[in-house]
Formats: C-alpha cells, structure tokens, sequence
C-alpha cells in the first residue's frame, strides 16, 4: 500500500504521523490507528499497510512527538526479554509525561487532520490501538461520540484504573460499537467486571473476548509476544467491525 509522511498540527507543536492507504485515488473511511507503547516502527507500518489493504485510509501519529520526531528512543529490530528493562527504562517518562489531558489534545487534532483529508470519505471514523494505544482508542472515542463509529482495542494497558480520570470511567460518553482482544491476564476478573458494568450502563454495543493462549503484545512480530494466530484473531474481529460500522462492506 502506498504510505505518506505527514505533519499534523496540535496545540503543542507538530506532530509526524504517516498514513496507508489504497491506490487509485478515490475515497475511503478514515482509521485512526495508535501504536503501543513502543511507538511508530516497521511492524506498525506493515499493520497499517494490511488495514489499508481492506479499504482504509490508515493514520498512524508518534506519540512521543513532544520529544522529538519517531522513533523517539532507538529500538533493537526484535523487542526480546533481555531488552525490555532497558527499553522501558527510556520509554517511562514519554509515557507518564503522556498525560490524559495530552492525550485528548492530540485526539482532537488528529482527528480533525484526519476526517479532513482528501483521500476520506464522509461519514464517522474507526479507532483503534495496541496496548497503550487501547486506553487512547477509548479516550478518543468517549470525547468524539459524534465522529467515532467503531472503536477497538487490543492487550489494552492502564485502561482500567484506580485514577478518576481512568478511560473506563467516561464509557456513559460512548455511542461507537467497541471490541477489546485482551491477552490472558491483561486485565483481572474484577477489573474486567468493572469494566463491562461501565460498557453495559453505556448501552452500547461490545464485545471483550480473552484470546486464548496469548500473553501481553501478541500482535507485534517485533517482540517475544507475538502469536501468529492471536494477529490473526485481531484481524477476525477488527476487519468485520470496521466493515459494519463505517459502510466498507
């Protein structure tokens, strides 16, 4: 799929994002995709890519673009055990620094940047995201419920906490349908309890499914979580999602 390079303008500087999306120059629904804590890499360029390939125009922001343009902090080509206290060393501060109130900045500009590209048709967008990016997904749908369609989530990190501003909290907001994928143990009985009782007093429709046999990051090819059927899994469930949410049946 052909991807661009682009810039998009917040409230706190320029942010660099690219995009996927089909050739041929017509039009189709906007995705907004955010990456787990780790940031904007190649696996989230060939996600971004296969998305695409079903109909989308895929916008993927760096998170971090406060700190410099991505990737932020060098990463090794496979994300192994030995590297992650390293890695998650440098990332913490990105992550704390990445506070709910940034965080709803960046959705407004990025959705606005989105839904007025060219390359997009009319209508409501998709969100979704990968660990972190799970508890950004939501957010942004809570805070756009007339722009948001479908929202989804996968091994969702901090998006059931004890903070007043947790992003399960402002689930009454929603009006898009939602699917979270959560790796076994992403999420305990209770947590994940609380969490439905939110969904179900929002009225919305969802699903939360625990893929069976995954751990933590399961869709990413670039780390020791990986599961090839758990990715597939993902597909199975985002791809019909998005399809009957934004009209690309």
């Amino acid at each position: 799929m052909p991807t661009t390079s682009l810039r998009i303008p917040t409230p706190d500087g320029q942010a660099d994002a690219f995009a996927a999306y089909p050739e041929g120059g017509e039009r189709h629904p906007g995705v907004l995709l955010y990456p787990d804590a780790f940031g904007v890499r190649p696996v989230l360029e060939r996600m971004a890519g296969e998305l695409a390939g079903h109909g989308y125009y895929v916008l993927v922001p760096n998170l971090y673009y406060r700190h410099g343009p991505a990737p932020v902090i060098e990463l090794p080509e496979h994300i192994g055990e030995e590297a992650r206290p390293e890695v998650f060393a440098r990332l913490m501060p990105l992550i704390e620094a990445h506070t709910a109130e940034r965080v709803l900045r960046d959705a407004d500009a990025y959705l606005d940047f989105l839904t007025a590209r060219a390359e997009v048709s009319d209508g409501p967008v998709g969100v979704t995201g990968y660990c972190l990016g799970a508890a950004l997904a939501l957010r942004t749908a809570t805070a756009h419920p007339g722009k948001v369609a479908a929202v989804a989530g996968f091994h969702p990190g901090l998006l059931v906490t004890d903070a007043p501003d947790s992003p399960h909290r402002a689930a009454h907001r929603l009006t898009a349908e939602v699917h979270l994928g959560l790796a076994e143990g992403d999420l305990t009985p209770e947590a994940l309890a609380e969490l439905r009782k939110e969904l179900d007093a929002a009225g919305v429709g969802y699903t939360t499914e625990v893929y069976p046999g995954t751990v933590h990051g399961f869709t990413m090819s670039d780390t020791d979580a990986f599961d090839a059927s758990g990715l597939q899994h993902h597909w199975d469930r985002l791809l019909p999602l998005l399809a009957r949410t934004l009209g690309n049946g």
